[in-house]
């Protein structure tokens, strides 16, 4: 007789997750995990509780976003729309050097440190309160947490401008610990931002070694990702195998107009270090990156839109040319009158972004901001983006690869077990879609609008979401490192 499964979604086309060329068959779901996978005419039989004929869709493991910065919307909004409404079952949060643990401020939080909140936003002392967090408030998806370098010193250091002590860097490598047996997965730095650039590569190894011996990954925002990208990625490398940790380069680019075209120096050392040992990078399917506004950037041989500013939210969705001309005044000077603030800066060249998304080590994150009022699209529309624009449309890459770069490849950077993988004994992360209208209708100009074309959303073998508003069942949990 056959076997009985909770659920079985039949006549589909299966992405499993490896990259290889997709087959037609059902998939049995017991619980939260994978119970069976029957390729199409297959002598066996299965049978569930419930069955679904899906006829002319595909599924695939749910897309893990590798990188987001949705520390907080995870508690605060645990629905997880933006994510979930693209096929996202997964995301990893505490990237660039910025987490939610272990610090607290009395008051503002300093700029990156804001990109997640205001001072409420930062109640968590240890990293074992922010994991209590999470289960409590049980979101949508399920969340992979690292570390900030930036947050780990804005708690231990007096002086966050010099390199760390020895008694302060003994203090971070404690919280690393409390951490990482909490079940966290890893350590970020941002040394890109104020607030982590005066630390050396003696220190970051310190601290990432701790993470490494047990078991944790290390995600960077470079020092520069623009005249001196080479020269960052020799300190990342040398770092990274100082500390022997597994390797992931934060929204790999090359930014500026003077250095488009360089991904082809910098993915050719980036690749030739990954035959020898773990290096990944990460990278969204846009020209233009995100973050706060800042003096630094601003300039006129890119355009810059405003995301939001404290003093000035009329300035909202704005073109900073535009508010310059408006004020009468220059980019810098209307800058510094918005700020606190943050930007969109169209800054990469196409032909990069492409040369990174189709290299083997890059794999699919969104670095979406979800605090600004005037979001980068690729908060809503990353995922789609990828399948619908890039893989069937442009023909960058295949299907199945695209959905690799999400799902298989990124499990396993992050050691993720039993995630990213549609086989027997795997969890149930499942996304049904069609391949026909899959794509992302967010825009620079409405940048909150859901994307097309996906259908079904199980996380732990829950449907979480569907296009016809059925699954609101909320099934993430904290996963990765010690929270498998």
């Amino acid at each position: 007789m056959p076997q009985s499964h909770d659920f079985v979604l039949r006549n589909l086309t299966i992405y499993d997750g490896s990259g290889e060329i997709p087959w037609r068959g059902a998939v049995g779901v017991t619980g939260d995990r994978i119970t069976a996978v029957i390729p199409a005419g297959s002598r066996d039989s299965i049978r569930g509780e419930a069955e679904f004929s899906l006829e002319g869709l595909c599924v695939a493991p749910g897309f893990i976003d590798a990188h987001t910065h949705d520390d907080r919307i995870v508690l605060d909004a645990p629905g997880m729309l933006p994510k979930i409404s693209q096929g996202v079952t997964t995301v990893v949060v505490g990237n660039c050097g910025i987490s939610l643990a272990p610090v607290t401020f009395e008051g503002d939080p300093p700029a990156p440190m804001n990109l997640l909140g205001g001072t409420e936003a930062y109640e968590f002392p240890t990293f074992q309160a922010y994991a209590e967090a999470v289960a409590q408030r049980n979101p949508a998806v399920n969340v992979v947490a690292l570390i900030g370098h930036s947050a780990l010193r804005l708690r231990t250091m007096q002086d966050i401008t010099k390199k760390a002590s020895g008694a302060e860097v003994a203090e971070m490598q404690s919280f690393a610990r409390e951490a990482m047996a909490n079940g966290a997965a890893g350590f970020s730095t941002g040394l890109f931002y104020p607030t982590n650039a005066g630390a050396d590569r003696d220190e970051v190894a310190a601290i990432a070694r701790i993470f490494s011996d047990m078991g944790g990954v290390y995600a960077t925002h470079m020092r520069d990702e623009m005249d001196n990208v080479l020269k960052s990625i020799d300190e990342t490398l040398k770092t990274s195998a100082d500390a022997d940790i597994p390797l992931v380069v934060s929204h790999h680019k090359c930014a500026g107009p003077k250095n488009w075209g360089r991904t082809k120096e910098t993915l050719k050392v980036l690749e030739a270090a990954a035959e020898s040992r773990a290096v990944n990078v990460d990278v969204y399917p846009y020209t233009a990156g995100s973050t706060n506004l800042r003096a630094d950037l601003v300039t006129d041989e890119f355009p810059i839109s405003i995301t939001w500013s404290k003093p000035h939210p009329e300035a909202t969705g704005r073109m900073l040319a535009d508010i310059a001309k408006d004020w009468k005044c220059n980019l810098h000077e209307a800058a510094r009158r918005l700020d606190p603030a943050g930007a969109i800066y169209f800054q990469m060249d196409e032909a990069d972004v492409r040369r990174v998304m189709r290299s083997p080590i890059s794999m699919i994150g969104s670095d979406g901001l979800p605090h600004d009022l005037h979001p980068h699209p690729r908060l809503w529309g990353t995922f789609p983006r990828v399948i619908g624009h890039y893989a069937r449309d442009e023909g960058l890459f295949t299907m199945e690869k695209a959905i690799h770069k999400m799902t298989g490849l990124t499990a396993r950077v992050f050691k993720l077990k039993d995630r990213g993988e549609i086989r027997e004994g795997a969890y149930a992360d499942l996304v049904v879609f069609n391949p026909r209208t899959i794509k992302d209708r967010a825009t620079y100009d409405a940048p909150m609008l859901p994307s097309a074309g996906i259908e079904r959303v199980y996380v732990n073998g829950k449907l979480s979401f569907s296009s016809s508003g059925e699954g609101d069942k909320r099934a993430g949990r904290l996963i990765g490192g010690n929270s498998q």
